[in-house]
């Protein structure tokens, strides 16, 4: 047998405890939440405005009902919306924070610990914290714009439709930036010096070095950084249960299921939301890590 067929057996034995460990953690609940999908229940959807699914049966009753409800589309703008914000002025914000915690300075260690603090917080710790700082009556950061002359009166940041999304987004910014920076971070430092030292010897300009050389070098280190922050975005619920409960306006997909298992009593319709859920960020997923796959195989070239 060749090494190469020994080494890929041998793979194959230590991966198959922890698929099995995956299996039974992840994909029974799955597989029973699929199933429950299934599962007609006869009471409390009038009231919720969804219909009476005992006026049809049949396996697909209850996805029906998810898709023709229009706050499960408002639900998935929402989510997307939160997502798109969110992820792509983290990604901003924590190249621009990495590149300047990867830059000869002083007291860099303490900076680099300090940047972590918040992402170290637990969600739900940081909500009930910037709920009580944006708050219109007590908050400090209204008495701070108040004092400032910048507004009149407070304003309810979490109450407002054209606010409540900007300040989810800038709450959930704040605390993962560091993530971002911290695996961008690590990708800067796996970066050849000579690269920098031959595009300074020939006069190259630091603007130039940073598109030319920096970002394609990193690219992986972003990619990573990126997929990770969609699919925890497109999962959501602690920070807009806590700041915004379950406000139409800034309701995401996993507030909607949770409105359904919890709220309705509703196992059938919850479950098929749940699933609907699931299989979006399934396909998020794949698709992420494939156009990533191409754009890094075609660099490369």
């Amino acid at each position: 047998m060749r090494l190469i067929d020994r080494r890929r057996r041998a793979a194959r034995g230590l991966l198959a405890p922890m698929l099995v460990v995956l299996l039974l953690i992840a994909g029974w609940p799955l597989v029973r939440t699929v199933w429950l999908s299934g599962r007609i229940e006869p009471t409390g959807i009038a009231a919720a405005g969804a219909g009476d699914p005992a006026a049809s049966a049949g396996l697909w009753h209850n996805y029906a009902v998810v898709l023709t409800d229009p706050n499960w589309w408002l639900a998935l703008r929402n989510t997307l919306v939160f997502t798109v914000g969110s992820v792509a002025l983290e990604t901003l914000l924590g190249i621009a924070i990495a590149l300047a915690l990867a830059s000869a300075m002083p007291g860099r260690p303490l900076l680099r610990a300090a940047v972590l603090v918040p992402w170290a917080i637990p969600t739900s710790v940081s909500a009930q914290m910037w709920s009580w700082m944006l708050n219109d009556v007590f908050g400090v950061i209204n008495r701070t714009l108040v004092a400032l002359s910048w507004i009149d009166d407070g304003i309810a940041w979490t109450a407002q439709p054209g606010l409540a999304m900007l300040t989810l987004v800038a709450v959930d910014v704040w605390k993962t930036t560091p993530f971002v920076a911290l695996l961008v971070l690590a990708g800067l430092q796996s970066v050849p010096t000579d690269c920098y030292e031959a595009a300074r010897l020939d006069g190259v300009s630091p603007w130039t070095v940073l598109r030319k050389v920096t970002l394609p070098l990193i690219a992986p280190a972003i990619a990573v950084a990126v997929i990770f922050r969609t699919l925890d975005a497109l999962r959501s619920f602690d920070l807009m249960y806590v700041m915004t409960g379950q406000d139409v306006q800034t309701m995401t997909v996993s507030l909607y299921v949770r409105q359904w298992l919890v709220d309705f009593q509703q196992t059938g319709i919850g479950s098929a939301s749940a699933t609907l859920t699931f299989f979006l960020i399934a396909l998020a997923a794949l698709a992420m890590i494939r156009v990533g796959r191409v754009e890094l195989v075609e660099g490369g070239r």
